[in-house]
């Protein structure tokens, strides 16, 4: 096999420092943007809606992850204490075998939030699909956004750079936990950026479904 020249090499080596310095530097910028609007449960604005991210399945009887349940406990806690009037669980059902958003609406209807203040996104395949869906399918013009901290940022600078009035609240307040995901969230936040800039339509859309106020 033929080696690379010098020349090849260093521009192989720019390259590379030069896609993780932008990497580093747009992770930064959406972590900074909209800091401003992480809020705690307790002195978080009130909001029509709480919408709350699916984060996976567990189990043969497909019930919340631990780090989905914690979301939902957060959103049906907001509701509880009047900060929100509905709930907008949003998740991934394109597999039959892994229905996320029935078992997510499932799980706060029995937490104690009325069926009809539950409202389901079948199409959330992603953070900015569901996002996008809550706008522009479910007319949210208001919300709050439940995730865990490590999210919160990149959620928030979707929603806003979408035409949300969005605040964020950490599910994991006080018990932030889940440490690889930060590193994640170093690739996740500059592709957040590109799609805010682009503003692709998510892979599904449908017709108006506007929540009930």
């Amino acid at each position: 096999m033929a080696r690379l020249s010098a020349k090849t090499l260093r521009w192989v080596l720019f390259l590379l420092t030069a896609g993780v310095l932008t990497a580093v530097v747009a992770s930064v910028y959406v972590e900074y943007r909209w800091e401003e609007r992480v809020f705690t449960a307790t002195d978080v604005p009130e909001a029509p809606v709480a919408l709350v991210f699916g984060a996976g399945l567990r189990g043969a009887n497909q019930v919340p992850s631990p780090m989905l349940a914690e979301r939902i406990d957060a959103a049906v806690a907001l509701y509880q204490a009047g900060k929100v009037k509905a709930l907008l669980v949003s998740g991934d059902n394109s597999d039959r075998t892994h229905d996320e958003t029935r078992a997510m609406r499932r799980y706060a209807i029995a937490k104690g939030v009325p069926s009809r203040h539950v409202v389901a996104d079948y199409a959330g395949l992603s953070t900015y699909d569901s996002i996008y869906r809550a706008h522009a399918i479910f007319g949210v013009e208001r919300a709050i956004l439940v995730t865990q901290r490590f999210h919160l940022p990149r959620a928030v600078f979707i929603a806003r750079s979408l035409g949300l009035d969005a605040f964020g609240v950490a599910a994991d307040e006080e018990r932030q936990r889940h440490a690889p995901y930060p590193f994640r969230e170093l690739l996740a936040r500059p592709w957040a950026l590109a799609l805010v800039l682009t503003r692709p339509e998510p892979r599904f859309l449908g017709e108006p479904a506007p929540i009930p106020p």
